[in-house]
């Protein structure tokens, strides 16, 4: 778990989360074991309420779980500072939401250039691999648009291209399609598995779609506060 040459990319061992409340405690999980190899793809499934987004933030280090550890590309998270977790996420893991989170004040090519940015490198090397990746999620004609001049669609596929474009370990998406018609849904978890493949990033997606699920190396489903392997057959 420990070795981020052949270990995986991201995973948790005796994961647990309880939400404290004044007196009431509520156990959303305990003892939650994950690994995901690189370039492996998983669908994390499951009814609403059951933790699944809570679940994604752990891994991303975004929320600090009550026990148990999370390690990402070979590093515990428990062990990092708040500014070394920083730079890890920015470096190893990309996010896509449900709800783009794009700046609105900047173009797509901007937003996209952003977490390239962060990572300390040049303006020109920013441009040139943030138009690389708007270019191959089919956006090469709205760079300068701002997100309120894109579709829906458009704005995922740059969400998308911007989670990808520091060339993480792995990409988290929580629902990504879940705000877009079928057909653009579709679409857009087309580009998602097309740069997964040629980038060989690994891929964990939260969805509450079976049909795109079935699409995956995995279906994981989170029942009862545990993790749960998926038969094709069954998703």
């Amino acid at each position: 778990m420990h070795d981020a040459g052949n270990g995986p990319v991201l995973g948790c061992t005796g994961l647990g989360m309880v939400y404290a409340e004044g007196k009431l405690r509520t156990p959303v999980f305990d003892g939650l074991q994950l690994e995901v190899r690189k370039g492996e793809t998983v669908a994390i499934v499951g009814a609403s309420g059951a933790g699944k987004s809570t679940l994604l933030h752990l891994l991303g280090g975004l929320d600090t779980p009550t026990a148990g550890e999370v390690f990402v590309a070979g590093q515990k998270m428990s062990e990092l500072s708040d500014a070394a977790r920083g730079r890890l996420r920015n470096r190893a893991l990309g996010f896509v939401y449900q709800f783009h989170h794009l700046l609105p004040e900047f173009t797509a090519l901007e937003n996209v250039m952003l977490p390239v940015m962060l990572g300390g490198a040049k303006v020109p090397e920013a441009e040139r691999r943030a138009r690389e990746l708007l270019e191959a999620v089919g956006l090469g004609h709205r760079l300068e648009h701002k997100p309120g001049e894109l579709s829906g669609g458009e704005r995922q596929r740059a969400a998308v291209a911007r989670a990808l474009v520091n060339r993480p370990a792995c990409v988290l998406g929580d629902e990504p399609t879940g705000n877009l018609d079928e057909k653009t849904a579709a679409n857009v978890f087309d580009q998602m598995l097309g740069l997964n493949r040629e980038q060989h990033t690994s891929l964990v997606v939260v969805t509450h779609d079976r049909r795109l699920a079935r699409r995956l190396d995995r279906v994981l489903e989170l029942r009862e506060g545990k993790l749960h392997e998926l038969a094709m057959r069954a998703v």
